[in-house]
């Protein structure tokens, strides 16, 4: 058996940023569908692929969001969002995402950062002074932030529309904009009145923006893509980049102390400040350069990947180039694979919107099931190119006929086989006939097609052809049937097992990415030490003589009545959160 799919290819950067979540509250499923598994995939394919990936995110803190979650709460803001960092991050490592850093937008680094990019920004003129519009509470006396307004949508009718953003139609808004505006704190009509404000100048930006997308965005996909070309034809405006706010990045300039960085500006930023902190934890304080700095002439160091939801596609296909453009000598996106909603009764899920009662968030739902069987529905259902329903009976059908029935069971009743015929000692084959070959060759070729289709952000398609592979072999062992050759002729018994076993070693590699909780298992079902995820994308033959320990189930079946109890224990309410950058 060769390893004709091993290649050569030079190492690549790969910059993997992953969207930053409003430490406002519990990530829910709908969150990790859209931006966080599909990159954890995509990371761990990378590295197995031989390349140097930096998967950097954190817990963005200074959302609005926050505030008006701790205010309900009647705590302090900082308190809040640090304990809620902790439990985002504690369930994002259950889920098992692969971070090389998780961190947050309150580090000094983070604020160092920001500050710098705001004085380059305004030192090169990207950045202006303005006077604007802006909502003030007349019962609370003091200005609100975009969140703490919410009316009907301008553009669709909406009724929810929050003041910076439709969740309906994905537009951006400003609060004075919205029809009917009414005040989170009070609930009073918000009064309109003068205040003061730094502007980034994206009109500016609008040629090169233009000259950029249609050159690097032939491989997006064709709803990032449209949505981007759309609001650059349309045109684009100055945005405010300051708020009235005691909580954020303060203003490195004197006479703004009542005045802080918003928000969406000093989020996106994080990505860069998170790849210098983890630097500085490498002890190479200049190591993120490999993945960020232009070299001297204009060509990136590698690919940067930005995974996000599609209501985030303004800020990381346009503000957050324009902002690298301005600021000069950064290598810009390739790629913003945004996904679609993840629905629940076709409404898009929210964490501030009571609908998802009857969906778990993530540290429920990683307390009800099995990462893996989470991470497995979330991907073979992805919302890649459109919308897509959460379905409590789909899930339990995934689960049962393809996880447990096809895979897991495959590779179960192969080890327990083996383990019970020969003590688990694998066997020595003989002649391969064209069957165990045509098993070993699609086994082997396999690698490739799921790998193109990975590195092309097709991970609904990558995990299909995977579990292809499992159905494969399950067909092979119900025609070789070594469990009743080895009664009449042995030799051939051990050659079809020791082909069936190549191909549960195939699959232990190919399954990493999407499940790498069973892959693990499986790889030390396998007899190998060490982990999965440090082996290398190609087939890894599993040699003859090696005596495997005692098999057990990959998976874990769900009955109707499990699952009846399981969603009767989901919370009747959801708390208010927001949604991620």
């Amino acid at each position: 058996m060769s390893d004709t799919n091993e290649t050569t290819r030079t190492p690549e950067h790969i910059l993997v940023a992953v969207a930053w979540p409003y430490a406002s509250g519990p990530r829910h499923l709908g969150h990790a569908a859209g931006a966080y598994v599909p990159p954890d995939i995509f990371a761990r394919y990378h590295r197995m692929a031989g390349n140097h990936v930096l998967m950097v995110s954190g817990s963005d803190m200074h959302g609005t969001p926050i505030m008006v979650a701790a205010d309900k709460r009647g705590v302090p803001t900082r308190e809040l969002a640090e304990a809620n960092h902790r439990d985002i991050a504690a369930s994002f490592e259950r889920l098992g995402l692969s971070y090389d850093l998780y961190t947050t937008t309150l580090t000094p680094i983070h604020y160092r950062v920001t500050q710098d990019f705001f004085l380059r920004l305004l030192e090169r003129g990207y950045l202006f002074e303005d006077t604007q519009l802006a909502m003030y509470d007349p019962e609370a006396k003091r200005f609100l932030p975009d969140r703490y307004v919410e009316g009907t949508c301008p553009h669709c009718g909406y009724g929810d529309a929050r003041g910076d953003q439709c969740d309906n139609c994905g537009r951006t808004l400003d609060p004075i904009d919205l029809i009917e505006p009414r005040s989170k704190l009070s609930g009073a009509r918000p009064e309109t009145r003068e205040t003061t404000h730094f502007f980034l100048d994206l009109p500016q930006f609008t040629p090169a923006l233009l000259d950029w997308v249609e050159g690097v965005g032939r491989h997006w996909r064709p709803a990032v893509m449209n949505f981007t070309l759309g609001w650059l034809h349309e045109g684009l405006k100055p945005r405010a980049i300051t708020r009235d706010l005691d909580w954020g990045v303060p203003i490195p300039l004197p006479g703004y102390e009542d005045k802080r960085i918003y928000v969406w500006f000093d989020a996106v930023i994080g990505y860069l400040s998170a790849s210098m902190e983890w630097a500085e934890r490498q002890g190479e304080p200049d190591a993120w350069k490999r993945w960020w700095a232009l070299g001297a002439d204009g060509t990136a160091p590698g690919r940067a990947y930005y995974f996000i939801g599609k209501d985030n596609i303004p800020f990381h296909a346009i503000i957050w180039p324009a902002m690298l453009m301005g600021y000069g000598g950064f290598a810009l996106p390739y790629d913003v694979p945004a996904n679609e909603f993840l629905t629940l009764g076709g409404q898009k899920l929210s964490s501030s919107r009571t609908y998802t009662a009857r969906l778990p968030f993530l540290p429920e739902a990683l307390d009800l099931f099995d990462a893996d069987a989470i991470r497995f529905f979330l991907t073979i259902n992805a919302p890649e190119n459109r919308d897509t329903d959460f379905s409590w009976d789909e899930f339990q059908r995934r689960n049962n006929d393809e996880l447990v029935a096809t895979y897991g069971n495959a590779v179960h009743r192969l080890l327990s086989f083996l383990q019970s015929r020969s003590g688990g000692i694998v066997p020595e084959p003989g002649e391969l006939t064209p069957t165990d070959e045509a098993m070993l060759a699609q086994a082997n070729a396999v690698f490739a097609a799921v790998g193109e289709q990975i590195e092309a952000v097709h991970l609904r398609e990558a995990l299909r052809l995977t579990m292809g592979l499992a159905g494969a072999l399950n067909r092979y062992l119900d025609e070789a049937a070594p469990w009743k050759t080895i009664k009449t002729d042995p030799a051939r018994a051990a050659t079809a097992l020791w082909t069936a076993l190549q191909t549960v070693s195939a699959l232990r590699v190919l399954t990493a990415p999407f499940l790498p909780f069973s892959a693990q298992r499986l790889h030390e079902l396998l007899g190998d030490e060490g982990s999965v995820h440090e082996l290398t994308w190609i087939m890894r033959p599993l040699p003859a003589g090696r005596a495997l320990p005692p098999p057990a189930p990959l998976f874990r079946k769900l009955d109707d009545e499990e699952l009846a109890a399981l969603v009767q224990r989901l919370a009747p309410e959801t708390p208010e959160t927001g949604e991620p950058l």
